[in-house]
């Protein structure tokens, strides 16, 4: 069994951002004891028919459950993971981002160090393998991906779409002054998945210890396990591997996420 490190879900927790959902979302939640958890919202856990709590409290049922902190942060020895808001009540699916959020994720990224993963989470995606996921993608996104990527960014982890794939932002953003990803989730739990792909969850495995003569060698595997009717359990169906610090993976790496 995996004993990750941090949890990172990254919105949609509920279907209709009602209450007996959000009770039954933190269950599952407490099922994990101890182990950590970075949440942030989608745009499905903001009221969609009443109209006045989405208008005059839209997160009020989420920050019930998961306490008032949109935008939640979590630090380790070899982890930094802060979490981004992009849903608005004003927008009924898609994703932006401000000018003052990206500014917050690249102050926070001055303190980490050499050693750390660096990752954001939204929820909307910042890039598409898909060309009807376009019109999904997250508003802000070019911007934030520059900032992101000079102060250090490694990850983006996102949903929103249903379709798990990881893609170099490097490549789609030729001047990208350090190499950078994208990492899609897919459907956990939920029996709304998109076409015939399964129920999955990615995990990420990184290993920051390693040292040459030139500092930190940082080595991430993300991993996609899907799920499997026939043994009621997830199991690993593909892997890729980054090299973050352009190093070859070679060695096994502690999951972290």
């Amino acid at each position: 069994m995996l004993q990750p490190d941090l949890v990172v879900m990254c919105g949609d927790i509920t279907q209709r951002a009602r209450r007996a959902q959000f009770s039954a979302a933190r269950t599952f939640v407490d099922t994990f004891s101890a182990t950590p958890f970075i949440i942030v919202p989608g745009n499905h856990d903001i009221p969609l028919y009443n109209l006045f709590a989405r208008i005059a409290h839209p997160y009020a049922n989420h920050q019930r459950v998961f306490g008032d902190d949109l935008e939640p942060v979590f630090e380790s020895a070899e982890l930094l993971v802060i979490g981004v808001n992009t849903t608005r009540a004003y927008r009924r699916k898609d994703g932006e981002i401000s000018a003052q959020q990206v500014e917050h994720v690249v102050r926070r990224l001055g303190y980490a160090t050499p050693r750390q993963l660096r990752v954001v989470v939204t929820h909307q995606p910042v890039v598409a393998a898909r060309t009807n996921d376009i019109r999904n993608l997250l508003h802000g996104r070019e911007h934030a991906i520059e900032r992101w990527s000079k102060a250090g960014v490694d990850l983006i982890l996102g949903g929103h779409i249903h379709l798990p794939y990881v893609t170099p932002l490097h490549v789609a953003y030729k001047e990208l002054p350090h190499q950078m990803w994208a990492v899609q989730a897919g459907t956990a739990l939920s029996s709304r998945v998109r076409g015939r792909v399964l129920n999955s969850v990615n995990v990420i495995d990184y290993d920051g210890s390693k040292t040459d003569a030139r500092g930190a060698i940082r080595r991430a595997i993300v991993a996609r396990w899907d799920f499997n009717r026939a043994s009621a359990s997830f199991e690993l169906n593909m892997q890729h591997e980054l090299a973050l610090d352009s190093e070859s993976l070679k060695t096994p790496l502690a999951t972290l996420l």
